[in-house]
């Protein structure tokens, strides 16, 4: 497994990784917007602001800079995961949002695929010097949570989100 920043030659993978989410009816998290991009605009614009979510200098005030990357399974070149990192925190993904968002194919689950897929991660954040990763979770999504105390999380708090609708699992990961 490897995590490959995305490129126009996966772009008829990365089509088929979010079809599957509407085929089993699940939830999209963590790719970057590219599900919405799919939806509004293409897969080539969406290229265009994960390029643009990387340059410092010229983020838009109410974004924060953010990595993208596929997880992709090296025997057969397939996308299994997507995980979406953010490098800076608004106060809203301090409480609500966190640093990291992510999410597995349908029938990839239930293989450890996440628990790797944030290890590789929480490397690239010891690359960048960030020492407290903050990671969130539905409480509904029990799944998610282990992903994260798997890679050693803590609980800090739960709340009530009125912009999400569910109540909100917050963890650090220190490093």
């Amino acid at each position: 497994m490897k995590l490959v920043f995305p490129t126009i030659e996966y772009k008829e993978k990365a089509l088929d990784f979010i079809n599957e989410f509407y085929i089993y009816n699940s939830p999209i998290n963590g790719t970057g917007s590219l599900d919405n991009y799919l939806k509004e605009a293409s897969y080539e614009a969406w290229l265009n602001k994960v390029i643009k979510d990387i340059d410092m200098a010229n983020i838009p005030l109410n974004r924060v800079p953010a990595l993208t990357y596929f997880y992709v399974r090296e025997e057969d070149d397939k996308i299994i995961g997507m995980i979406n990192l953010r490098l800076a925190l608004t106060d809203f993904l301090r409480t609500s949002g966190g640093h990291v968002g992510y999410c597995i194919r349908p029938t990839e689950r239930r293989k450890h695929y996440a628990t790797s897929m944030l290890e590789e991660a929480l490397k690239i954040y010891d690359m960048l010097g960030i020492k407290e990763v903050i990671v969130t979770c539905d409480k509904g999504n029990p799944a998610s949570s282990g992903v994260i105390k798997n890679c050693r999380g803590v609980f800090e708090e739960e709340f009530f989100s009125d912009y999400f609708k569910v109540v909100i699992q917050r963890y650090v990961i220190k490093r």
